[in-house]
């Protein structure tokens, strides 16, 4: 069954009110790969009655009233990806077509959907309970924070949105905690809900919560109205901010915001490999719910429908990339057996027709293997796992997903598994026990004529400023990859993700660039984006403030948006096919032949 999102299904549930209503602004997908339907179905799983209403309309109280009043807190997301991003381009142009939107028109997200959707709670409930942020927008924009698309330091979203409480990171022990404590603060003394944060109230111990209170706790931040006016002080709170994002080591964290402040409890432990596993064996129906299927094709389940999550985090900590900042940037994984179990259960689906289109994570070779240090006392804060250069101490190990592909592929009615998450080129080269064979495996049964991979750029001091390997390990790989699939005998190709536009990068580097995948990598690139300086990012704050945060130098940084589409046409642009010139003979040739008619001519 679905979790409900319409009135009648309350009926036929028997359910008078919900613990917790859900809001989110894409359309409700009953999915492991959507986190509102995860969050949706882990409550369920601890005993509370929980419904969802996606995509609301703003302009009225048709949909957000539909479902009544929560008993204990609303929850608010802006969906799977944050709003801007999901409406604008990086040229800041209106995106037309939204894949978690039925029929696929961007009609139905509107711009900062979670302080739009908090705003719709507060004008049609007054008052209620408490309001909860979470979700990869939430995230991410938890502190005082630049935003793109206003060109400002916005204050934490909290404020902005005027919410109760925000969970941060992946929530799933957190949101349950949460609605545990606050079903106990209505049992015990029925205080108001809204009222005032106290530092002693049990609410505000969870770890993975963010609060407002009238007094700080632990490491202070610069104040939002001080890093408005201070690029500097901008750039300390950033750092400061980030090196508590790593739960074992992790201070609680606040920020005054005129005369209260933000409060962020440090960072909830990281999941088990257990808990992973309980919350994807969870009755996921993975489909639409049939409310929203009725008003069009949803394009986001094409992939995400017969595909397997199989981890979480990222240790890549490239420098564009907010994956740390939400998920973290040490991997955990599910059980083989898990994995396997959701494998057969797909395989009973009427509509499943032999082909897992994905079985992976932000990264698809970081399963089943991490830094045994950094699981034992946390990231280190003086390095990172892969930039500048592979830390020793990491041992990659691909056997784990070769035994997992292989034993999936062996699954009656199971015809192809492909990975088509992202894989790190370098960590294959790092493996010297079983790179070789992982990749001869993965290329022989596991890739769709392509193999993604994202060297981002070329230049150095590009690369550098990214956090991204040189291009050594990816010419040696481009190398093996195709002495492999010669050998196979298989026409398969790979393909580049690149960048334009990213700090540091001008027209030359560009040049440089083109001139790469011209010479070195023989095409043409098609997938090549402008950076777009998405919240809480280290690529983003090079961008606002144009400093290096590392080296704390100025930073060349591209803001004119048609400059910024140059450089992408530097490398996409197709070689131009001009008129040969004539040789010196031919260019005789030519004038001797002017000159006989000017001669023929003169004799008529």
């Amino acid at each position: 069954m679905f979790l409900p999102t319409t009135r009648k299904e309350l009926d036929d549930l028997d359910i008078d009110r919900l613990d917790v209503i859900l809001v989110t602004g894409d359309t409700y997908i009953d999915s492991p790969f959507m986190g509102v339907s995860l969050i949706g179905r882990v409550l369920e799983s601890n005993g509370f009655t929980v419904g969802i209403i996606a995509q609301p309309d703003t302009d009225s109280d048709r949909d957000i009233s539909r479902l009544g009043e929560p008993r204990l807190f609303w929850g608010i997301t802006g969906g799977a990806v944050d709003s801007m991003v999901a409406n604008y381009t990086a040229s800041k142009k209106r995106r037309k077509r939204d894949d978690y939107t039925p029929g696929g028109e961007n009609t139905r997200r509107p711009d900062r959907a979670v302080i739009v959707y908090t705003n719709l709670v507060r004008r049609f409930f007054k008052p209620t309970v408490p309001i909860v942020l979470g979700g990869i927008e939430a995230s991410l924009r938890r502190i005082a924070h630049y935003d793109f698309w206003s060109n400002k330091i916005r204050r934490s979203i909290l404020f902005d949105a005027k919410a109760d409480y925000l969970l941060f990171g992946m929530a799933h022990a957190g949101i349950v905690e949460l609605a545990r404590a606050l079903n106990n603060r209505l049992k015990t003394d029925n205080r108001p809900a809204t009222m005032p944060a106290d530092t002693q109230d049990p609410v505000t111990q969870i770890p993975g919560l963010g609060y407002i209170a009238k007094t700080p706790k632990g490491i202070e931040l610069p104040a939002y109205e001080a890093v408005i006016r201070d690029k500097d002080l901008y750039i300390q709170s950033f750092k400061t901010f980030y090196n508590n994002t790593e739960p074992m080591h992790a201070g609680p964290l606040s920020q005054a915001h005129a005369d209260r402040f933000l409060v962020l409890n440090p960072p909830a432990p990281f999941s088990t490999t257990k808990e992973m596993d309980e919350i994807h064996d969870l009755d996921f129906q993975r489909d639409v719910h049939p409310y929203y299927r009725a008003w069009g094709h949803v394009r986001a389940m094409d992939t995400i429908r017969f595909s397997i999550p199989t981890h979480y985090g990222c240790y890549g900590e490239c420098n564009f990339c907010a994956i740390t900042v939400h998920q973290g940037r040490t991997v955990r994984w599910r059980s083989k057996n898990s994995i396997i179990a959701e494998a057969k259960k797909m395989t009973r689906d009427k509509d499943f027709k032999g082909y897992i289109f994905d079985l992976g994570g932000p990264t698809a070779n970081m399963y089943g293997f991490e830094c045994e240090k950094k699981i034992k006392k946390g990231a280190c804060t003086h390095r990172r796992c892969l930039f500048p250069t592979p830390c020793p101490s990491l041992s990659p190990d691909h056997g784990p997903q070769m035994d997992l592909l292989n034993e999936i592929s062996r699954l009656a009615g199971v015809k192809k598994v492909f990975l088509n998450s992202g894989i790190r080129h370098d960590l294959i080269l790092m493996d010297k026990q079983k790179g070789q064979a992982y990749l001869k495996q993965v290329t022989a049964n596991h890739v769709s004529g392509q193999m993604k991979l994202a060297p981002e750029h070329c230049s150095p001091g590009v690369l550098a400023l990214m956090g991204k390997p040189g291009m050594d390990s990816l010419v040696a790989f481009k190398h093996r990859f195709e002495r492999i699939c010669k050998t196979l005998n298989k026409k398969q190709y790979l393909t580049y993700y690149l960048i334009a536009a990213h700090p540091g990068c001008t027209m030359r580097e560009m040049n440089e660039l083109k001139a790469f995948t011209r010479n070195e990598l023989h095409i043409t690139p098609e997938q090549v984006q402008i950076f777009t300086p998405t919240p809480s990012t280290f690529s983003t704050l090079m961008y606002y403030t144009g400093i290096d945060p590392f080296a704390m130098v100025p930073v060349f940084v591209e803001k004119n948006p048609r400059a910024k589409e140059k450089q992408k046409q530097i490398v996409t642009r197709k070689a131009e096919h001009r008129p040969q010139a004539p040789s010196r003979q031919n260019r005789n040739q030519g004038e001797f032949s002017r000159q006989g008619k000017k001669s023929r001519r003169r004799k008529k």
